[in-house]
């Protein structure tokens, strides 16, 4: 499957587009919590919800992570017709719009380069989790890792890849088998480009759907706790 998954997060419009074409002016907003507990080492986790959702959605995580994280949750850039917010659009044909694909990066980028830390993370949901690969793999010094939850790596840019420069990088990849929005496929494949490299990648398959349920919450606790 190529970067066109017309029914990423939630397939309500099926004649293609979803998102209103205004760039919101306000960018990025978010929110954010500061460490519970302190640590030698600052800490940041920047998270990017799904399609048709916003900025408070993944920030009710905050309290099942680890204390010592700071968090952001960050709201994408265009509103969705549905409701919620989008990073992207699609046209018709389910292709992606590339314009505010890389917009959306770009401004993604420019709120990490806002921030002070000494170690960044990325925690994408579906279309958060491809906007977080997009960037963790064109620019890998930017971060420590990323937890892509129910998405992939977009093929649609993959030539912009730079697989030989992940030199450990920290990838969580967690996926349902039950998923109806994103197939299960699309993870497998993005396991086996990652499989190329020097990445330390844990990839986990859950009896879910397009969702994060208990078990994928106890095993990204988990993998936080060896990051330290």
């Amino acid at each position: 499957m190529t970067f066109t998954v017309a029914q990423i997060h939630i397939r309500r419009n099926h004649t293609g587009r979803g998102s209103k074409n205004s760039f919101l002016k306000n960018m990025l907003q978010s929110i954010h919590q500061s460490p519970t507990q302190s640590s030698e080492t600052k800490t940041t986790l920047i998270m990017l919800h799904g399609r048709g959702s916003d900025e408070h959605d993944l920030f009710g995580l905050k309290n099942s992570l680890d204390p010592r994280l700071e968090i952001y949750s960050l709201r994408a850039p265009y509103e969705f017709d549905w409701g919620g917010y989008s990073w992207f659009d699609l046209h018709e044909d389910g292709s992606v719009n590339l314009e505010g694909f890389n917009r959306s990066r770009n401004e993604i980028l420019t709120f990490i380069q806002s921030i002070k830390t000494n170690k960044l993370y990325l925690l994408g949901f579906s279309m958060g989790a491809i906007m977080s690969y997009s960037i963790v793999l064109t620019q890998p010094k930017l971060c420590a890792g990323i937890l892509a939850l129910s998405g992939f790596a977009p093929e649609q840019i993959e030539s912009e890849y730079k697989l030989n420069e992940l030199h450990d990088l920290h990838f969580f990849i967690s996926h349902g088998i039950n998923d109806p929005i994103i197939p299960v496929a699309e993870a497998r494949r993005t396991k086996a480009l990652l499989e190329g490299s020097t990445a330390k990648v844990t990839y986990n398959e859950y009896r879910m759907a397009h969702q994060i349920n208990e078990n994928c919450l106890m095993d990204i606790k988990a993998w936080f706790h060896l990051q330290w």
